[in-house]
């Protein structure tokens, strides 16, 4: 019950995030030591929209397990995922299309290359990482002052 009270928390707590950084760290050294394959969701995902035969099980099986995760977290502990930002539907629209661009032109998302590329010491992973979040920090900078009326 401790680690649900650490997701009830507002406040970010460092063993929370240490315990699912490393939960995600486990379960992406399980994927590539067990199936020889990497854990990046935009890869996965990518791999159900042009499916080949024999490869569609795992990766739908892998999607439902994070929809299926995200539902449980929702009926256990609903304010953990209740929107914070008040944003329009053709903001978050427009945003969720320019990440997705972002992907296929990086060749890969966060999780693919932060997670799994990073941890096989791969250099086009690292210039990839820097590269989303000096982007991700810069965007939050930009958005906030506009919020704010100083730009």
């Amino acid at each position: 019950m401790q680690l649900l009270a650490a997701f009830q928390s507002e406040q970010f707590t460092p063993g929370s995030a240490l315990a699912g950084g490393a939960l995600i760290g486990l379960a992406a050294s399980i994927m590539l030591l067990f199936s020889g394959r990497v854990a990046g969701i935009s890869g996965i995902f990518g791999g159900l929209l042009t499916p080949k035969a024999g490869d569609i099980g795992w990766r739908a099986a892998f999607v439902a397990g994070l929809l299926v995760g995200g539902l449980l977290l929702a009926l256990v502990a609903p304010q953990v995922i209740a929107p914070t930002a008040l944003r329009s539907t053709p903001a978050t629209v427009l945003a969720g299309l320019l990440v997705g661009f972002g992907v296929r032109m990086g060749n890969g998302c966060t999780s693919g290359h932060g997670v799994c590329g990073l941890s096989r010491f791969s250099r086009r992973s690292l210039v990839a990482t820097l590269s989303f979040m000096a982007t991700g920090f810069l965007t939050a900078s930009l958005v906030q002052l506009a919020a704010e009326g100083r730009l």
